[in-house]
């Protein structure tokens, strides 16, 4: 009997749910079609415009660093207590300069017995190489045995063995006291010295930064559509913000473009050097760029405005028997208040460029006004 009513109680409300579903349902759709029948009787004021044929100049945007040509930590070649720091924090140095002198005591001590081992190795050569000669002679006279010549002659080639090997054990002490001074291999400016007098340095301690800032360069991503209206030799010009006085322009050149495209971003590295040899530059600061690239002829264009992002494609509407049509375009150079259409519509066509965010598909619209200067509230 329990198992009766349990079963006659999930009919009654399997019943129930499904009664309440569909109203539920139907009073949602009745909504729907409401509504869509209140935006089909509404028509939306819009401005709009027919895209124009003209000629644009092309800019590309960036900001970035502007970076020292060359920059490095310069470190000490051998161990040793630094004596005399020569240069201050700020200085400007020329290539070769000394920066700093380490203890030499111990790396002169080391050079002039490398020395006295030397000239003892050179002095032994001439005497095995006198005697090598006058028994040879001797030999010739039968005055001496042959092998008391060959005794000689592996004295004499030992002999220049072993001033070969002081040669090379004078040369290494020399370099090693030729390192207790510190010099700069590039002209540059001392940004950071990082050790007082007194401090010991260990090989490869870095000492010392320097910058040469004679040359700034700025690294720029040229969007692939961009890429053959830049080359070498072009003019960039810079902004930059944190100058003093109110002259905050510079000039650069392109040096380089890579000859390959980043595979992620497909994006081509441009170089851009700027000459700084006056100072006025300081590196490492914040700079916005712009690149103007060759004109471009008897291009359609439309308002900025009215592009409409939709699905991550760009999109226009246009009017068509006083309807909005939705149409994907394909755009080329986008700036200056203006977007370079590449396909999607014509310039027969009449784009919306203002009123959009209150546009469907399929919308009602009126022109109120157009852009182009043909008469207010025609329509196409």
């Amino acid at each position: 009997m329990k198992s009766g009513k349990t079963r006659i109680f999930l009919i009654i409300a399997i019943i129930l749910v499904a009664i309440v579903g569909f109203r539920v349902v139907q009073n949602i759709m009745g909504r729907s079609e409401k509504a869509s029948k209140s935006r089909q009787g509404t028509v939306v004021s819009v401005i709009a415009e027919s895209p124009k044929r003209q000629t644009i100049v092309p800019k590309i945007r960036f900001s970035g660093t502007l970076s020292p040509i060359w920059q490095a930590d310069v470190a000490a070649k051998v161990d040793g207590r630094i004596e005399r720091v020569l240069v201050a924090e700020g200085q400007a140095v020329a290539a070769g300069e000394d920066l700093v002198v380490l203890e030499q005591k111990d790396m002169s001590a080391a050079y002039l017995a490398a020395e006295g081992a030397y000239v003892d190795a050179q002095t032994n050569l001439e005497k095995t190489s006198m005697d090598l000669e006058r028994y040879e002679k001797l030999l010739l006279d039968g005055a001496v045995s042959q092998e008391s010549v060959d005794h000689l002659r592996f004295a004499h080639a030992n002999a220049a063995a072993k001033l070969d090997a002081a040669k090379g054990a004078l040369d290494a002490a020399q370099s090693r006291l030729g390192g207790t001074t510190v010099s700069t291999p590039r002209a540059g400016i001392i940004q950071k010295r990082y050790y007082q007098e007194g401090f010991y340095a260990k090989v490869g301690t870095a000492l010392f930064n320097i910058a040469d800032i004679s040359t700034l360069l700025a690294k720029i991503d040229v969007p692939e559509g961009y890429v053959a209206s830049v080359a070498p030799g072009g003019v960039v010009d810079f902004t930059i913000p944190s100058m003093a006085g109110d002259d905050k322009s510079a000039r650069g050149t392109i040096t380089r473009v890579a000859p390959v495209a980043d595979s992620a971003s497909r994006t081509f590295e441009a170089e851009v050097s700027i000459d700084n040899h006056d100072g006025r530059l300081k590196g490492g600061v914040y700079a916005d760029a712009v690149i103007t690239t060759k004109a471009k002829d008897n291009v359609l264009t439309v308002p900025f405005s009215a592009i409409v992002m939709r699905d991550d494609q760009r999109t226009v509407y246009i009017v068509e028997n006083d309807t909005a049509v939705r149409r994907v375009v394909n755009t080329g150079y986008i700036g200056d208040d203006l977007v370079e259409i590449l396909g999607g519509i014509t310039e027969n066509d009449l784009v919306i460029a203002g009123g959009q965010n209150k546009l469907r598909e399929g919308s009602k619209v009126k022109v109120v006004d157009r852009l182009d200067g043909e008469s207010s509230g025609e329509n196409k």
